[in-house]
């Protein structure tokens, strides 16, 4: 039997944006969460899923900012989460569950990129508190919505990875660098790693119930996601100052050969996961390009693929045990 880690494939690929993605398809009556839905590529996933008909609740830390990002769009609701505050990630997830409405689609696209040292209230490194596990305490909160949704038709949960999971694995004895020297990319690999691991245990225990779930790589996108990145970082990449958010470099496009996409590109394999039905019947995969993407061994070189210990199933046990113990928090039914 061929690994479920092989790609389709779909007819998609690095230039397709998120309307081609959805073209045809109506998701009338249907609800999504995305977390970060109201800037960058969050926002480029928003108006993606309203244009094809569906009502997309937008968790927000600065209401008023998202509001006014959002202003115009129809179906679209802004209510107020910290991913690093469990209090309000609670207040959120109750205020959902009491409308009695069915998930059919969490994207968990939020995050933070190569921060310097800080930690939530509880201590934890902020990469990691943020992107990983914020998400998960959410995710179990409206577990309960998933599940409904499961049972009339399916739920799909897609979290936002990065070939930047490349860089490391997850530290399941020190995450939050509390023994190590700090290193805020190698922190921000353990973060997007743990998306993937996260997404690979959590379909295990969703499939029975109609509830999968995918890990998604979007491509590279110049966005406030950067906001961190030193002037010898922006060298590495290879940008100038004329290279800010909302910008392709000049000839470094995915139409040109290059490495670069817009946020409607970013934007199409997030959306392919959440609602398209050539993923019927499919989860705990890796994905990118629009497609399921292969395998890359470890030591092998290139950009396109997962690393085998982002996806190795008992690596994600171990960190499913890990969060839970971390967040105290359970899926329940």
């Amino acid at each position: 039997m061929p690994s479920p880690q092989t790609p389709l494939p779909s007819g998609f690929g690095p230039a397709t944006t998120a309307r081609e993605v959805l073209r045809g398809i109506d998701l009338g009556g249907r609800v999504a969460v995305v977390t970060g839905g109201s800037a960058g590529l969050g926002l480029a996933t928003t108006r993606a899923l309203v244009e094809a008909g569906a009502t997309v609740v937008v968790p927000a830390r600065n209401l008023a900012k998202a509001q006014g990002a959002l202003a115009g769009l129809p179906r679209v609701e802004v209510a107020p989460l910290d991913l690093l505050d469990p209090a309000s990630i609670d207040a959120f997830a109750k205020g959902f569950l009491a409308s009695g409405r069915p998930l059919p689609m969490l994207i968990a696209n939020a995050g933070i990129m190569a921060t310097p040292l800080a930690r939530d209230a509880r201590g934890y490194e902020q990469q990691f508190a943020a992107n990983h596990l914020g998400h998960f305490q959410l995710t179990a909160r409206l577990w309960p919505a998933l599940l409904k949704a499961g049972r009339a038709g399916g739920a799909r949960v897609v979290a936002l990875s990065s070939r930047g999971h490349q860089r490391a694995g997850v530290d399941l004895d020190d995450p939050n660098f509390e023994r190590r020297p700090y290193d805020r990319w190698q922190a921000y690999g353990q973060a997007k790693s743990a998306n993937v691991l996260f997404a690979v245990a959590l379909d295990r225990r969703g499939e029975p119930h109609g509830v999968r779930a995918f890990a998604v790589h979007p491509g590279v996108i110049l966005t406030d996601l950067g906001q961190h990145m030193t002037e010898e970082d922006r060298q590495a990449f290879g940008l100038t100052a004329a290279d800010g958010p909302g910008t392709v470099p000049p000839g470094r496009s995915v139409a040109e050969g290059g490495d670069f996409k817009t946020v409607e590109q970013g934007a199409a394999t997030s959306v392919w996961c959440a609602a398209h039905p050539q993923l019927a019947g499919r989860g705990g995969v890796y994905c990118q390009d629009g497609d399921v993407a292969p395998v890359l061994p470890l030591g092998a070189p290139g950009t396109v693929g997962v690393r085998p210990h982002a996806i190795d199933p008992q690596i994600a046990e171990r960190l499913w045990a890990l969060s839970e113990q971390l967040t105290g928090v359970r899926f329940e039914g």
